[in-house]
């Protein structure tokens, strides 16, 4: 049997590991392979102008919830940082202190939950702007990705400049918003559009059973804008437009 002594240092190896294995910040590496600017947003992190080929590095801390990382397009902004975007917009700020407008393709996560996994999904709640990938570089879990040409393809009642709104935008119902709570809503015509062609993202906002993913605390990971085998193409909005900082 353990001596007193021997299970109380057990017990605190057992409590190190656990507490140094949440009491890193998560790395988030964004990159943007799209043959556009994206100007990234996160919340928590702020925003970044990303021409193609671009990166941006974020440290997150341990135990981070209810965070989103998110491309906007189209975007236009003084040199303190003031402006509008097409899609995305967070308060006409470069540096987002808040969520961003839809339509935009969400990449979700918390840190450090219960049993000290991470949960990451891709959302089109907000609808859709950009192709991405969210995927782990550590941990050894899966990644998700949503590349199909959602805009190209957009219903013509969810259709707008730069991106394909989520019913729950145009119509603002219970039927696509669930806001009467939870088991009052399911899948509609709209939502299966989405699903269709992109299967492991969010629909709508009860589609959880399909859409939440999980690595171990401490993973860390990478957002691709446009990832390979994704739509190429400019948005029809940003041909000859100029999409240059002013």
């Amino acid at each position: 049997m353990l001596s007193l002594a021997s299970f109380l240092v057990s017990f605190l190896l057992i409590l190190f590991s656990q507490f140094s294995i949440s009491s890193y910040a998560a790395t988030f590496e964004i990159r943007n392979d799209c043959p556009y600017t994206v100007w990234a947003a996160a919340s928590p992190g702020g925003g970044r102008r990303l021409d193609p080929g671009q990166g941006w590095n974020l440290w997150v801390a341990p135990g981070t919830a209810m965070a989103r990382i998110w491309g906007r397009t189209n975007c236009n902004f003084d040199g303190g940082g003031r402006g509008h975007c097409q899609t995305g917009d967070c308060g006409g700020v470069l540096e987002c202190r808040g969520w961003g407008v839809p339509p935009n393709t969400l990449a979700e996560y918390a840190l450090n939950q219960f049993g000290n996994m991470d949960f990451i999904d891709i959302s089109l709640v907000d609808g859709f702007n950009i192709p991405m990938d969210f995927s782990p570089t550590s941990g050894g879990c899966r990644g998700i990705r949503c590349t199909a040409d959602i805009n190209g393809q957009c219903p013509n009642e969810l259709r707008t400049p730069g991106g394909c709104h989520n019913p729950c935008t145009v119509f603002k119902t219970n039927e696509f918003c669930c806001t009467n709570g939870q088991g009052t809503c399911g899948p509609t015509y709209f939502s299966r559009f989405f699903k269709d062609r992109c299967p492991d993202a969010y629909s709508y906002p009860q589609d959880d059973p399909t859409s939440t993913f999980t690595c171990p605390g401490g993973t860390n990971y990478r957002v691709v804008f446009c990832p390979r085998g994704s739509p190429r193409n400019f948005p029809l909005e940003m041909v000859g437009s100029d999409m240059s900082e002013k």
